[in-house]
């Protein structure tokens, strides 16, 4: 009875009329709501449906009870939310409704390509309809809030965690970013198959050192407001509900601990005003940094400094009222953050239907729907890179009479779907290479041979592997990474395919070395393919493909899809390259073109310096040339724009898509300005014979930068241009910036 005359009085008076007035509501809510209820909206405890951390104990029911608790982590299902979410309302103090979390990353039970591999569609439509069915199926199992998209820019494909961005640019992140965020989101929360957004990991979690997750990052504050803070501005406006503090230190302070990047600029600059929640525990971890004390010092640390939310530290639940009561914490804060998180609750309309998210048919006929199956294939391909094609041995053709398919992932139905695959299924709904293939062969033009497992150093499966590739007209090597190699504390020094796969092509090679071999790759990095490419003749990077993988890379094995994937990230020669990234700055002694080979230049003595694989490469079984480039003028000035175009022809005989990729270069700056940014792209489709042009619109906006005294502007000046199919390219044209 209370709970019901509280609901009465509170929203009663508020509902008709005033659906949208959240602000009232909240504020309605919160005079009636204690200190400890209010610091109880700013804990997340984890369920068990799922374990994405260290195991921390817990009593949640006592705790949903108490008003201790505002959001839960790992728990789903309708009968599962159903049962925590009655608790919360019918049998706490305010019956304030729970907010469930997970981690849907690249999909939720039909899975995407990994995030790394989703951003080399360069498609911003399919990476936003991939989130949008992700929400779809997430908020039918009573999820109401996922932790992507990662934004963090990474140039280290040493970490593990590369494989949830969208790889080394800044505009790229930035535009990747948005595309997630209002999939996830959609146009209204309060719709019942949406779900907040995260933006994470803030800020710089991608340039830890050495590579190694988790580890410090220190960097000036140009190259942090030039690189690494934009996709989170970009993810602000938008609209992202959430942001995620992340588990680094930059430049010694703990990023859950840091006001500088939380309170002056999230807050401050950007005026954002949804919630921050810690990543997992990392408000405690401030004390193994030696920032913090003990754990009642990482809890003053973590609220002054503008996280709203503790994940699972327990921190804020035992030691915030005692810090308010002693003045160490404004209560002032605590209400801030406790009034954020409300208003999320009440965007998404919990508080006018706690189990609105709860719907058994829904939940029954959502997930794995055909036309999810299909876009997840679609995508799949479209995310797939051609990284090499000699002598055009690809497509394969159907009437080939015998295909040798050799490696660890050829039958693979669990690393398919990568890391972070949420609730998708590791076997019975993820289609493997080899069921993909059986759709366009017969089974007597198949052979197989496991060859060797990813990790172990047993070979008695190369007999088997060399004598089936012996038999066959043409071999498809499937090979690459485990799923636990990339994502979260997957961490690697050798970036070369791992285990004994590479000796195992070495073999098949000299076995067969006049037959054509083509390596299909899935991994969540990129790897050292600087011995595989003399030893096969094409590559296939699929990455981590999803649940639709096998059938994509057969559309692509055998060209019904023309591979159009285009690399976000630089591929090494070698780890001693690393970071190698294409926007890099110049030194005082660059090699010359006309003699790359110039003693006393900023070069390696046993490696060129060029990339194996450019940002921006990707081939296609059909030929583009472009010409033309065009400018509107030769000058542009602070209030107007300039027009650039090129002409692009399919000169091959297949039609396909292509990215055209803008690039400009700043080539005198008051600080050093990287060789050439990425400012534009466009992906089209042109049939065989068929040509288009392609138009670029160039504003100021797209040549600011922060200066050395963090001034946000532009500069006069002469600016080098260029459209091209990647970043390996030389510049074309010049215009002046004037006032």
């Amino acid at each position: 009875m209370k709970l019901r005359f509280l609901y009465i009085i509170l929203f009663g008076a508020l509902s008709t009329g005033f659906s949208q007035n959240y602000e009232a509501k909240v504020d309605s809510l919160m005079n009636l709501m204690t200190l400890q209820e209010k610091i109880g909206q700013t804990v997340m405890y984890s369920g068990h449906w799922d374990q994405t951390g260290p195991v921390v104990g817990s009593d949640n029911g006592k705790y949903i009870r108490e008003g201790n608790m505002g959001a839960m982590l790992n728990a789903m299902s309708v009968k599962g939310t159903r049962d925590l979410q009655t608790i919360a309302v019918e049998e706490s103090r305010l019956g304030i409704p729970l907010l469930f979390g997970y981690d849907v990353i690249h999909g939720h039970r039909t899975i995407f390509p990994i995030n790394l591999g989703l951003s080399a569609s360069w498609d911003l439509a399919m990476v936003e309809e991939s989130s949008r069915i992700a929400a779809e199926e997430a908020s039918a199992e009573g999820i109401h809030w996922t932790f992507a998209p990662m934004i963090d820019v990474s140039r280290e494909p040493r970490w593990g965690r590369i494989s949830e961005g969208a790889g080394e640019d800044v505009y790229l992140n930035n535009e990747m970013g948005k595309a997630y965020i209002h999939g996830f989101q959609g146009d209204d929360l309060s719709q019942p198959n949406t779900i907040l957004a995260c933006a994470k990991h803030y800020v710089a979690y991608g340039a830890a050192q050495a590579g190694r997750d988790y580890h410090t990052t220190n960097m000036g504050e140009g190259e942090l407001r030039n690189v690494y803070l934009p996709p989170f501005k970009a993810a602000v406006e938008a609209g992202v509900e959430t942001f995620m503090s992340a588990f680094n230190e930059l430049n010694g302070v703990p990023t859950s601990g840091n006001k500088f990047t939380l309170r002056d600029i999230l807050r401050e600059e950007w005026k954002f005003d949804g919630f921050v929640v810690s990543d997992y525990t990392s408000i405690n971890e401030m004390i193994q940094h030696g920032f913090a004390k003990d754990s009642v010092d990482a809890a003053r640390i973590g609220m002054n400094a503008g996280v709203d939310m503790d994940m699972v530290g327990h921190v804020y639940r035992l030691h915030l009222k005692k810090l308010v009561e002693e003045g160490k914490v404004p209560e002032a804060y605590i209400n801030e953050a406790c009034k954020r998180i409300l208003l999320a609750k009440f965007k998404l309309g919990l508080f006018d239907d706690p189990y609105r998210y709860i719907d058994e048919d829904r939940e029954a006929n959502t997930a794995y729907k055909p036309e999810f199956l299909a876009k997840a294939r679609e995508i799949a391909a479209a995310s797939s890179v051609l990284l090499q094609n000699n002598n055009d041995v690809l497509p394969l053709s159907k009437n080939t009479k015998k295909i040798a398919f050799i490696g660890p992932l050829v039958k693979d139905e669990a690393d398919i779907i990568g890391n972070w695959a949420a609730k998708g299924e590791r076997g019975g709904k993820a289609v493997s290479v080899f069921e993909g293939v059986s759709e366009y062969l017969t089974s007597n033009q198949i052979l197989y041979a496991k060859g060797c497992e990813i990790l172990k150093d047993d070979e008695s499966g190369f007999e088997d592997a060399i004598s089936v590739s012996k038999q066959a007209d043409e071999i498809v090597l499937v090979m690459g990474e485990d799923h636990h190699m990339s994502g979260e504390a997957a961490s690697r020094t050798d970036l070369k395919i791992p285990g004994i796969q590479p000796k195992l092509i070495q073999k098949i090679r000299e076995a067969n070395p006049n037959k054509n071999i083509t390596l299909v790759l899935m991994n969540g990095r990129p790897l050292n393919l600087s011995d595989e490419i003399h030893l096969v003749d094409a590559i296939l990077e699929v990455w981590f493909p999803g649940t639709m993988g096998g059938a994509a890379t057969a559309d692509l094995l055998f060209g019904k899809v023309n591979p159009s994937g285009k690399l976000t990230v630089t591929f090494p020669r070698n780890v001693g390259q690393v970071p190698i990234y294409y926007n890099m700055k110049n030194t005082g002694r660059p090699i010359p073109e006309s003699n790359p080979k110039e003693d006393y230049k900023s070069n390696y003595i046993d490696v060129a310096n060029t990339p194996l694989f450019a940002f921006g490469h990707g081939l296609s079984y059909t030929k583009f040339e472009y010409s033309d480039l065009k400018l509107s003028s030769d000058e542009l000035t602070f209030n107007n724009t300039i027009e650039a175009s090129v002409t692009i022809s399919n000169i091959g005989d297949v039609d396909g898509h292509e990215i055209a990729q803008l690039y400009i270069h700043d080539k005198v700056g008051s600080v050093t300005r990287p060789v050439k940014e990425l400012k534009g792209f466009q992906k089209i489709f042109l049939k065989k014979g068929e040509s288009k042009t392609v138009t670029f619109t160039i504003s100021v906006d797209d040549l600011k930068f922060y200066n050395s005294e963090m001034t946000y502007g532009v500069e006069t000046g002469e600016f080098d241009i260029a459209i091209a199919p990647s970043s390996d390219v030389k510049f074309q044209h010049v215009f002046n910036l004037t006032q």
